[in-house]
Formats: C-alpha cells, sequence, structure tokens
C-alpha cells in the first residue's frame, strides 16, 4: 500500500511554479537573427498588409469632411502610406532599433475633427478649395505638435520619467494599448459578419489548430497564416461583390461588404510621388495647436506601452530608458514629417503589428525594415498599392482580434514580475485598470448622448484637450498606475512591484544585451551616447 502511495504522490518539479524569463522564449528570430531573404520578405508583404486596415481608415473618415472626393482620400492615403514607411525606418536605424512599425494613429481624429468643424473654414463653399484649407490648418498643427515628442524625447526628459516605470505599472499599460481597441474587433467583424467571421475561424485554424496538429512544415501556417487567410477571403468577398450580392442591399453593408467601395483603385493615379508642402504652406491657429499637443502626448504614452510589448514579443530585454526616450524623439521627428507633407494624422506605434511579432514568432528587425520598403513602394505605384487597400474593413477587424489580443496578454505577462498575494499589487492593478475602461467609457456616453464631452466651454481647444486626455484607455490606466505605484509606500514595496527584476536594464551599460539589441548603426554610439 506504501508503494502505491508512493506513485500517486505528485512529482516534486510539478509543484515548481513556471521560471521569470525577463526575455520572451520559442521565438523563431529576434531583432538581430533574420530569416532567410524569400521569408523575409513574405513576413514584410505581412506586415504591410496588416498596416494599411488603421492606413485606410481613418483617412476614409477624415477626407470626406474635409471636404475632399475620391482623388483627395487616395492622396492622403499613398502620403500616409509613404511618411510611414519613411518613419518606420528611421525608427529601425536610429529610434528604438525594434521592429516596430510607425503607423497612423486614432489619438489624432478627434482635435483633427476639431479643425475640420473650425468656424474659419465655415464659410467655405468649394468642397476642395475647404479640403486645400483644412489640410493647412491640420499641417500646422502637427508641426507644432510635434515639437512635444521631440523635445521630451532627445533632452531625455522621457528618460526620467521611464526610469520610475515598474513592471506592475507597465501591466495596466501595455494591456489597454491592446485590450482597449476592442472596438475595433467584433463590432467592426459584425458589420458584413458574413466576411469578418469566415476570416477569424479560418485564422484561427491556419495559425493555432493546424500547427499542432501537422508535425511537418507547421511553420508555414505559424508564420504566414495572415496571408493565406486575407487571400482566401478577400477572394471570397470580390466574388460576392462582383456577383451582385449587395446590389440591393443598404448603403452602409454595401460599403462594409463590397471590394473597394471607396473607389481608391479608380482614383489613384498610376505614379505619384508625396512630396513636402504638396497642399499648400501650413496655416497655425494656437488653440488647435494645443489640442493637437495633447493627442502628441497621449500617443507618447501609448506608444511607451506598444514599445515595450514589442520588446518583449521580439524577444530583447526591457528596453532602456534612454532609448525608449530616444526612439519617442524619433517618433516625434515623424509627426513632424506628417504635418510636412500633410498625412492628416499624427503617428504613432503599429499595436497591429506588434500584434504580428507574436503570432508570427518571427521579431526581426530587417522584416520590419523590409515592411518598410513595401510602404514607401506602394505608395509611389499607386494603382497597386490601392488594390490592396480595397480589402473590406472587417477583414482587418478579424486580424485585429488576434493581434490586438495579443499585445494584450504581452502587458499581462509583466505580472510574472510581480507579487501578485499582495493586497498593494491588487489594487492598484485592478483599480488602474477598471478607471481606465470606466472613464473613457463616461467620456464616449456623455458625447454620444449630449454632442459634446463633459468639459463644454466657448474654448473648443480646451473641450478637446479635456476629451483627448480622458477617452484614451491606456493613457488613463497607465497613468492612474504610475501614479499610485509611485505615492503608496515604493520603497517598502520594491519587491513587490518587480523592480528588482528590471533594475538591471534602468541603465543602458548595466546589461551587455543592450549593445545586441539597441546600439545604433555606423558606431554611431560614439557620437550619440546612450545613458
Amino acid at each position: 500500500m506504501a508503494g502505491e502511495g508512493a506513485a500517486l504522490a505528485p512529482k516534486a518539479d510539478e509543484l515548481v511554479p513556471h521560471p521569470v524569463n525577463i526575455q520572451l522564449p520559442n521565438i523563431s528570430y529576434c531583432i538581430t537573427s533574420p530569416p532567410p531573404w524569400p521569408e523575409a520578405f513574405i513576413l514584410g508583404f505581412q506586415h504591410y498588409l496588416v498596416m494599411l486596415g488603421t492606413t485606410v481608415i481613418i483617412p476614409t473618415a477624415l477626407v470626406p469632411q474635409m471636404g475632399g472626393g475620391n482623388d483627395e482620400k487616395a492622396r492622403v492615403i499613398q502620403t500616409l502610406l509613404f511618411v510611414a514607411g519613411l518613419n518606420t525606418l528611421l525608427q529601425s536605424f536610429f529610434g528604438t532599433r525594434l521592429p516596430a512599425v510607425i503607423g497612423g494613429s486614432y489619438t489624432f481624429v478627434t482635435p483633427t475633427i476639431s479643425i475640420i468643424l473650425s468656424g474659419r473654414y465655415s464659410n467655405i463653399t468649394d468642397p476642395h478649395t475647404k479640403f486645400l484649407h483644412t489640410m493647412r490648418g491640420t499641417q500646422g498643427a502637427l508641426i507644432v505638435a510635434s515639437t512635444l515628442q521631440i523635445i521630451l524625447g532627445f533632452s531625455g526628459f522621457w528618460r526620467i520619467v521611464a526610469r520610475f516605470l515598474s513592471p506592475l505599472s507597465a501591466v495596466p499599460l501595455v494591456a489597454l494599448a491592446g485590450f482597449g481597441l476592442y472596438e475595433l474587433g467584433f463590432p467592426v467583424v459584425g458589420k458584413c459578419v458574413e466576411i469578418g467571421l469566415p476570416q477569424i475561424i479560418l485564422l484561427l485554424v491556419l495559425s493555432q489548430y493546424i500547427p499542432h496538429s501537422l508535425q511537418q512544415n507547421k511553420v508555414v501556417f505559424d508564420r504566414f497564416a495572415v496571408i493565406f487567410s486575407v487571400a482566401i477571403v478577400w477572394l471570397y468577398s470580390f466574388f460576392l461583390t462582383v456577383g451582385g450580392a449587395y446590389r440591393n442591399a443598404p448603403s452602409k453593408t454595401q460599403s462594409h461588404c463590397e471590394t473597394d467601395r471607396s473607389g481608391l483603385v479608380r482614383s489613384a493615379p498610376w505614379i505619384r510621388v508625396p512630396y513636402p508642402f504638396q497642399w499648400g504652406a501650413p496655416t497655425f491657429d494656437a488653440g488647435e495647436a494645443f489640442a493637437m499637443m495633447t493627442a502628441a502626448f497621449v500617443a507618447l504614452v501609448e506608444s511607451t506601452g506598444t514599445f515595450i510589448a514589442v520588446s518583449r514579443n521580439a524577444s530583447a530585454t526591457p528596453l532602456p530608458p534612454s532609448v525608449l526616450s530616444r526612439g519617442i524623439g524619433w517618433q516625434g521627428f515623424g509627426i513632424l514629417l506628417g504635418g510636412f507633407f500633410g498625412t492628416a494624422n499624427g503617428f504613432t506605434v503599429s499595436v497591429e503589428n506588434a500584434g504580428l511579432l507574436a503570432l508570427t514568432r518571427v521579431g526581426s528587425r530587417r522584416v520590419v525594415q523590409i515592411s518598410a520598403g513595401f510602404m514607401i513602394f506602394f505608395s509611389i505605384l499607386g494603382k497597386f498599392g490601392a488594390v490592396f487597400a480595397s480589402i473590406p474593413a472587417p477583414i482587418f477587424a478579424a486580424l485585429y482580434c488576434f493581434l490586438f489580443a495579443y499585445v494584450g496578454a504581452s502587458g499581462i505577462s509583466f505580472l510574472q514580475f510581480c507579487n501578485l498575494n499582495s493586497f498593494r499589487t491588487k489594487f492598484i492593478l485592478g483599480f488602474s485598470i477598471f478607471m481606465g475602461l470606466s472613464i473613457p467609457q463616461y467620456f464616449n456616453e456623455y458625447t454620444s448622448v449630449a454632442h459634446y464631452g463633459p468639459a463644454h466651454t466657448s474654448a473648443r481647444w480646451f473641450n478637446d484637450i479635456i476629451y483627448v486626455l480622458f477617452s484614451s484607455k491606456p493613457f488613463v490606466a497607465g497613468f492612474v498606475a504610475f501614479f499610485l505605484d509611485n505615492t503608496l509606500c515604493p520603497h517598502d514595496s520594491r519587491k513587490d512591484r518587480g523592480n528588482h527584476w528590471w533594475d538591471r536594464f534602468r541603465s543602458y551599460k548595466s546589461d551587455p544585451r543592450s549593445e545586441e539589441f539597441y546600439s545604433l548603426p555606423f558606431n554611431l554610439n560614439k557620437y550619440f551616447p546612450s545613458l
């Protein structure tokens, strides 16, 4: 009997918790280990495909309100794509050096709409003239707003702030950078469920089930599931469109389900190179600039969380504060380029591409640089780029259900460094996430009913500042967690916060792996040393 009892006793190693990992294991290719060139090109195209959703959706929503038609919409999308490619290259070479795609940001939509509704454009009757004047006003606001990130980043001020960021305060910030975008997932899928739902199911099967069922060539499905699934469902939606399935459907159904409903392929030029001040000289307004600067600050905080997720999903060490500050400075320079070229939108780190790193398990810097090449190439060859941009929005939304979830899970994974048995940890974690969801919900509900935000003064720019600040879920959650974590007995709770795991990365030179992942190319570290 004793022998049987001993046989039923659990093994010692079964009671040992999973070890803490500074770097994410099971990554096929990390930042400095690129895949073979043919595979890298396909993976780079996949990153380009994923970032198209936001690149198309934002101008499609803004340009008609600015007075532009399909021609202007196609040119703005081309410009946004072109500058995004430049910014991605700059970030990968001189910024954080992470495989981070820099794309359009929803954070800048609110101040842009405020510019569109400005009284100084209300007397312009010609739509094209109104578009040009509105675009110039947006350019001026973006140029001024970019200085905030440039100063905070290159001056090193954001490095000081980042040094007070612990794993505990990073969890709500990174988690809601992904989970906070839930309204862009299944709610958009449901607008054309016959297209969006097959995309979810097919991507789930190709990326998760088939690789675990097959023993050979499973990396094909792991790494290229997005391309396979999008190609199949896109072709299916094309046949529905040309077959007349939506001929008698309501206009909203047609706009969500049909391919090229926005008229991009017909309107895009064959070859066109975007250039600075193509819409004319920028105009400046102090109130609009202040509102846009607030959006730039919120985008800075959101990008901080996404940069942390990218470093995790690429299996790099935690981002040294000096490198993060350097990346923020270059992101500000990217917004400045957007103001020069006229993108009608600012830039931030693409959350969907950060999730794609985890889905493919490829965190190679070269892959993202190749994707930047695709952005620039297809922005110049307008017709070819417009073909891919004609993919219906529910297909992109189905991808977001996976990619945003990966980023949110990356945030949760930092809890492994924290003491979850501490009531202090439970309070900060729970309260910050709850407020990060609840406060923006209040602002959105108030605005949808009253048609203006809780701050309703005669100064539109002040109203926009309040709305932009408190409608961002990762900003609210990150700010609450950061404040509480650094004011509620911070010295007595050092291990509970997880600081003892991240302390070695507070300085660039304190861990030798920082040189491998984050050093500047062309021996530039000699002239621009990281601290």
